[in-house]
């Protein structure tokens, strides 16, 4: 339903998306990742035919987003993270002048409306002024709007933000019931709502696709988490000889303490030779742990290794 072809686009002489490539298919309910200034949002424009792209190709529902837009807009619903409202408009007004824009049949329109009201919580605030409503209230008419002449594709931007953690709970439920219908692709900040509702996640660092895959392969993938004392050089050293293991990461460490991640191929458990090694050597184990990868591990994996400094500042900011 979404293809995306070396996807360009420049701000000037600032390089904002670097020749993105990726699918979303039909039915699938993708969540699209990144830190803020990644490119998530101006990607999303231009899938949305609100920016044109620098260079490359995307099409959207079989339609060219540059030279076919309007058949474009036809097949989207769009919920950007502000949501443009016309404060005078009343609530069932502002979307009954939305699905005629969006040529919503006249005799259809009552019932998409009433939907619409139902789905998105709206029925005690339908007569009420859209100046007058709260954010979580105004992101919830934004999100109506999105599905108010039932599109094939939905794509939102921020699509809880401003919602307490009771509409955010109804507005993940709506969205995965709205899957089954219909294609989505959704960015957000918050990993655990894409756990929750999301098949597939593609993650964006620095303008380029740092990832793009099932949160059931990132999630059976497991790591080995050591913690020695002793050289730190040397320890890693003899980790990265042990047969199997693929990667160590470096966790940081203090007081002649340190902390390493191993990655290890076809699921392999070296907890008993990674024990035996490092005692042999006579170094002191503090830890020795295997877990699951969760996605914000994948997160960040993608983050340091296409901007350092953003997810160093990232990790600062999370305290």
């Amino acid at each position: 339903m979404i293809q995306v072809r070396d996807l360009t686009k420049y701000f000037g002489p600032i390089l904002a998306v670097d020749r993105v490539s990726f699918d979303v298919d039909k039915g699938e309910i993708v969540g699209f990742l990144g830190l803020n200034g990644a490119g998530k949002t101006t990607t999303m424009r231009i899938l949305t035919t609100y920016l044109p792209a620098t260079s490359g190709v995307a099409k959207v529902a079989g339609f060219d987003v540059m030279t076919e837009s309007m058949d474009v807009r036809r097949h989207i619903g769009y919920l950007p993270e502000s949501v443009p409202l016309y404060p005078e408009m009343r609530v069932d007004e502002y979307l009954t002048f939305r699905a005629k824009l969006k040529g919503v049949h006249r005799k259809e329109r009552p019932s998409r409306l009433e939907y619409c009201l139902e789905r998105c919580r709206l029925r005690e605030v339908r007569r009420r002024l859209l100046g007058t409503l709260s954010k979580g209230y105004r992101q919830r008419v934004g999100l109506a709007d999105c599905m108010i002449h039932d599109p094939a594709i939905l794509i939102m931007d921020e699509p809880t933000v401003g919602l307490d953690p009771h509409q955010i709970r109804e507005t993940l439920a709506l969205i995965k019931e709205l899957g089954d219908k219909h294609t989505i692709m959704l960015s957000t900040h918050i990993l655990s709502e894409v756990e929750a509702i999301c098949e597939r996640v593609i993650i964006i660092a620095a303008g380029r696709i740092g990832m793009s895959r099932n949160l059931d392969e990132i999630e059976s993938q497991a790591v080995t988490l050591v913690e020695a004392r002793g050289p730190s050089d040397q320890i890693s050293g003899v980790l990265r000889a042990l047969q199997g293991v693929t990667q160590v990461i470096p966790k940081g460490g203090d007081d002649g303490l340190f902390a390493f991640e191993l990655h290890t191929t076809d699921e392999a458990d070296l907890r008993e030779r990674v024990s035996q090694t490092i005692a042999e050597k006579g170094w002191a184990i503090r830890r020795l742990e295997r877990k699951r990868r969760r996605l914000e591990d994948a997160f960040f994996e993608v983050v340091r290794a296409q901007d350092p400094l953003k997810q160093q500042e990232a990790i600062k900011a999370a305290g």
